[in-house]
């Protein structure tokens, strides 16, 4: 028997909830949950005696692991992972795993649904704009920008893609301009949406010079995240270009002054939410605790990131 503590400040919906719990069960495992949490030292007493961790957004840094001597396996219920110190699970010899693909129609969703608010002037009866027949550039083709592009095609978008790690056939597949160079992808498309990590080659890489390629009426779009910003350089588009908008799942942290100069021409959710349906926090979840099933079965390390 194993024990699983399934770490979340934002919890997932109770079907979610009850449904990995089950399935751990399952498999003789005890589990307990940390909902809802508001101080680390929670966390640090939590996962002091579990060998399996399950979090969602869920900061596990060096110290957390430091307090779990008997953790084997992080699981973050999510395709992004930069939550987690990787290096130190590494030094620590713990598995951490993500579970990729499960949230992407849920994430590929919002960026329309924030995008057609955006462009219909918020619904406050003024007259807007339409997608069809525009061009819509997609940075990072994994599972998110195939269901971007999918949703694109169906508004009649014209579709481009880059993603220097994807194979050919995956463009071909998908139907979309392959586009292999980042420049020509920002001057093409009026639209850009971002589904790239952070890591060194991406932080503050979407800057003035990038940005100040797109075409009029420029929309940029994030539902990744928010430090692949370069931030002032966000600020001097929004200065120079009178045309140009910024929406995002991931406020930036000079969000008071782009509300202040630039009222109507960003919006930003209140908290990151692109994986917030309850669809999404099924999937996730109960992908996470087959994960977690397989890892203490069968030693099975098939979604491993920290190699």
């Amino acid at each position: 028997m194993k024990k699983v503590l399934i770490a979340t400040e934002k919890p997932f919906s109770k079907q979610a909830s009850d449904g990995i719990k089950a399935l751990l069960q399952e498999k003789g495992h005890k589990v307990r949950t940390l909902e809802k949490y508001t101080d680390v030292n929670q966390l640090y007493e939590a996962v002091a005696d579990v060998n399996a961790l399950i979090v969602r957004s869920d900061l596990i840094t060096k110290e957390v692991m430091a307090h779990a001597p008997n953790l084997e396996i992080v699981v973050r219920a999510g395709a992004g992972y930069d939550n987690i110190d990787l290096d130190a699970a590494t030094q620590k010899g713990i598995v951490v795993e993500n579970t990729p693909g499960q949230n992407s129609n849920a994430v590929a969703e919002l960026v329309f649904g924030m995008t057609v608010m955006y462009i219909r002037k918020f619904f406050d009866g003024s007259t807007g704009t339409e997608l069809l027949g525009k061009k819509i550039g997609i940075q990072g083709f994994g599972a998110v920008g195939r269901c971007v592009a999918r949703i694109a095609k169906g508004f009649g978008m014209e579709v481009y893609a880059l993603d220097t790690f994807a194979p050919e056939e995956v463009f071909e597949k998908a139907g979309v301009h392959h586009v292999k160079d980042i420049n020509e992808l920002y001057k093409t498309c009026q639209f850009i949406s971002l589904h790239i990590p952070a890591n060194s080659e991406t932080v503050k890489s979407i800057n003035y010079e990038l940005l100040s390629k797109m075409p009029k009426n420029a929309v940029l779009i994030n539902t990744a995240r928010a430090e692949v910003i370069d931030e002032e350089g966000l600020i001097e588009m929004f200065q120079n270009r009178e045309d140009f908008g910024y929406i995002a799942d991931v406020a930036p942290k000079n969000k008071d002054l782009i509300a202040e100069r630039f009222p109507k021409r960003f919006f930003f959710t209140p908290k990151k939410c692109g994986a917030q349906t309850s669809e999404a926090n099924n999937n996730a979840g109960l992908a996470a605790a087959v994960q977690v099933n397989n890892f203490f079965e069968s030693g099975d390390k098939k979604y491993q990131v920290n190699l």
